[in-house]
């Protein structure tokens, strides 16, 4: 019997795939269970339509993330900070920290978006990649100074 799986199966495929399994597993598991349907045309061409409408919406999202990382690949951010003897920061600067400096700018990014792999500690210029889409990345300039 040919189904088409509503979710991803273990060792049977992905959402939307068509594949063929004996009778009573079908019957007796994945029908009951709703994690499949029968492949009739209709059922066919209804998967069709949303795997296109789920490739334009993705095109439409990573579109908006490339712009937005055009947006945050312009900004540059000035944090400024107390320092201790051969200009070690007390405290560090983290991804919430950036985080709320890219708010003030007007750009609502979640923490956990930004990418840093650890706080940082010195004063300098830090280009931070900032995860906009699974597939966009940007790279937000930051620039550690002294607090006066």
């Amino acid at each position: 019997m040919d189904i088409i799986l509503r979710e991803k199966i273990e060792k049977l495929g992905t959402k939307g795939d068509i594949v063929h399994v004996s009778d009573g597993y079908a019957r007796n598991f994945l029908l009951p269970k709703k994690l499949a349907m029968v492949a009739t045309p209709a059922n066919i061409r209804q998967i069709e339509q949303e795997k296109a409408a789920a490739v334009r919406r993705e095109a439409v999202e990573k579109q908006e993330a490339e712009a937005l990382a055009q947006q945050l690949s312009r900004v540059s951010l000035n944090l400024s900070r107390k320092v201790g003897e051969h200009d070690v920061l007390y405290g560090s600067v983290t991804s919430m920290d950036i985080a709320e400096a890219l708010e003030a700018k007007g750009f609502t990014i979640d923490k956990r978006k930004i990418e840093l792999t650890e706080a940082i500690k010195s004063l300098g210029k830090f280009d931070i990649p900032v995860k906009v889409h699974r597939e966009v990345t940007a790279l937000v300039g930051l620039v550690v100074s002294k607090e006066d």
